[in-house]
This record gives C-alpha cells, structure tokens and sequence, in this order.
C-alpha cells in the first residue's frame, strides 16, 4: 500500500493491532510503539546519502561533517500538517546552535501530485522559512535506504540526529515534535557539542 498524503504507512492490520494495544492500555501503547519505532538503527553508522540537489548550500556529503553534530529531517510540503508544525522547530535549532557545531539538514521527500522541480522546493522552503541546507531526494532514495527499505514504518518526516563520528544517536520517526521531543532534542543536541 503507498505512502499517504498525511505521511505514514496505514496497513489495515497494522492499525488494527495498535487500536487494539490503545485501548488494552488506556491509550499508552500507541505511543510505546511509535517511541520504539527504528530504535534498531541508534548505535549504527548513518549510511551516506546520494548525490542529489541541494538548495541554500553547496553539496554536502557526510564526510565532511565529521566532527559537527547533525540533525537530518526528511520533510514535504503543504499537505503534510507534521512538517508545517514542525518547521518553526527546526528553524529555532538551527539558529540556536548552528554557531556551536549543529548542522541542520533538511530532506525534502516529494508526494504533490505536480512535477517535482527545484523551484517548487524553494516556494515550500521560502513559505517554511528555511534557512538551513535543504537537500532534494528524488524518488525517496536516501528515505528509503536510511528508514523505509525493507522495513513498515508508520511515518516518512523522520529526524535522525547524528554524532561527531557519525553515529545515530536519536530518531524521531516522524510526526511533528511534541514539547517532549523538542525537551530530548535539545538535551541531547547540547550534551554532543559539549563533547566537541
């Protein structure tokens, strides 16, 4: 089954078992499962990406941000509400830390039923105020070879952040960032730079 428009991956029987698991724990178990959700990749090496276009900065390659901590956000446009929320979120971060080592970058994966072209990225990324590297991911390619290959995941606007050695650290699997996820984010963003 594709992809939504929302975002996220709904098999029926998937759902099913987690409206199931909501309701046998008063409505935790969804959050439980979505929290868990890639905790198989934290401790790996982030694979590298391939070579796409980038918007707001030259090429960049993982190699080259060896030694700076990193946050990738995969990211749509307009008719994700996950990414609109999220967008302030991830302007704050980078400018924030962006001085102490964070690079921000941002993914855009495209599901608008119009052509993808470069200069509709830039509307989005104008609209969402990004300031940040914005790479274009043509066909989920990286999407898929860093979270959707061979795996049912819930959410495409996944966030990895990534160490000085080029470790994942943290993911969010996706949706917008909660005050929680923005309370994690930042701790742990702060306690990687302090180890530069």
């Amino acid at each position: 089954m594709p992809m939504s428009r929302l975002g996220f991956h709904h098999p029926l029987k998937r759902w099913a078992v987690l409206g199931g698991l909501v309701m046998a724990v008063g409505g935790t178990g969804l959050a439980a499962a979505t929290v868990q959700e890639g905790e198989e990749l934290i401790g790996t090496v982030a694979p590298g990406w391939e070579p796409v276009e980038w918007v707001n900065s030259q090429p960049l390659t993982l190699d080259q941000l060896r030694g700076k901590v990193v946050l990738v956000r995969w990211w749509t446009g307009p008719e994700c509400a996950y990414c609109a929320a999220s967008a302030p979120n991830l302007n704050a971060l980078h400018e924030r830390y962006q001085a102490k080592g964070l690079v921000v970058v941002g993914f855009y994966h495209h599901k608008s039923p119009t052509p993808l072209t470069r200069r509709h990225v830039e509307q989005l990324m104008n609209g969402y105020r990004f300031k940040f590297p914005v790479a274009i991911d043509p066909e989920w390619r990286t999407l898929k070879r860093w979270w959707l290959d061979g795996r049912e995941r819930a959410w495409t606007s996944v966030s990895f952040l990534i160490d000085q050695e080029g470790v994942i650290r943290h993911i969010h699997p996706g949706g917008s960032y909660t005050d929680d996820d923005m309370t994690t984010l930042t701790s742990l963003i702060e306690e990687f730079l302090a180890k530069r």
